[in-house]
């Protein structure tokens, strides 16, 4: 610090000021262009990866994210520490000081810690991936990035969910395999079950012939309850991930056509008023 305030005392001021400016610009430059650089190399080396070793895609990014972030808190370090050198200021003494403090800070933040030990073991374990559509911390959403501090899950409403490792006690993945579509259809009591469940699954083989993101099924397995009104039949298919809603919407409009041709009649609330004269 002595060093630069002296170099700033006598006349060569603004040829100082000069200098520092622009070793800090320079700097600044080195930074940006490392940072880019070392971004392409990181995304370059994971996607041979992928190709080589057959990785998923969603692994692969989630690994790369977390590469990404580690290197840029590394680059921003050493952009700290060469800023700390050119104000003449000695960095290895800031360095020792700043892991002291860090680790009586580090004796209190036991939920840093407790987030960093459950981010390792979500990474290790392959719990989640970028992509997957989990059941996490009592949130719902699509895991865009997996990290060691949190875990970014974008709800289908659209609002993003920060949420810290320690608070994920336990993860529900929906997106590891095949997911079952399941709709319920209801007929009347006076509507013969055996002729509307032939009709039912008459309708579903036509929609399994139409729709490739059918894995298993449908099948129409048989009388589920039996309502105040009305008897409840059950139909489940076996879908491609993520498309289990998509199918269920399609089931429902084919089956109501389906019993509507053929005058079976679904039913719903009546209302009879009586007159007291």
């Amino acid at each position: 610090m002595e060093q630069w305030v002296n170099q700033f005392s006598g006349g060569v001021f603004l040829i100082g000021l000069v200098t520092i400016i622009g070793q800090i610009v320079l700097a600044i430059l080195a930074f940006l262009i490392a940072r880019s650089i070392g971004k392409r190399l990181i995304q370059g080396g994971f996607s041979k990866m992928e190709t080589q070793k057959g990785m998923s895609a969603g692994r692969v990014k989630t690994l790369e994210k977390l590469a990404v972030n580690a290197f840029s808190y590394v680059l921003i370090f050493v952009f700290i520490t060469i800023i700390i050198s050119i104000f003449g200021l000695d960095a290895t003494g800031l360095i020792a000081g700043a892991g002291v403090v860090g680790l009586a800070i580090g004796f209190g933040a036991q939920g840093l810690v407790s987030d960093v030990v459950t981010g390792f073991f979500l990474l290790l374990e392959k719990q989640v991936d970028v992509g997957d559509y989990v059941t996490a911390g009592g949130v719902d959403g699509i895991v865009e990035e997996v990290g060691l501090r949190n875990v970014q899950i974008r709800g289908f409403d659209g609002t993003l969910h920060f949420i810290p490792n320690r608070g994920i006690s336990n993860v529900s993945n929906h997106s590891r395999g095949n997911m079952r579509a399941l709709v319920d259809m209801s007929i009347s009591y006076d509507d013969n079950i055996d002729e509307a469940m032939a009709i039912l699954q008459a309708a579903c083989d036509k929609i399994a012939s139409e729709d490739e993101t059918i894995k298993e099924g449908p099948n129409v397995v048989g009388v589920q309850g039996l309502g105040d009104s009305d008897v409840v039949i059950r139909v489940i298919a076996k879908t491609e991930n993520m498309e289990q809603w998509a199918v269920e919407r399609k089931l429902r409009k084919a089956l109501k056509e389906a019993l509507d041709a053929n005058d079976i009649e679904i039913p719903f609330p009546h209302q009879v008023f009586i007159e007291k004269k």
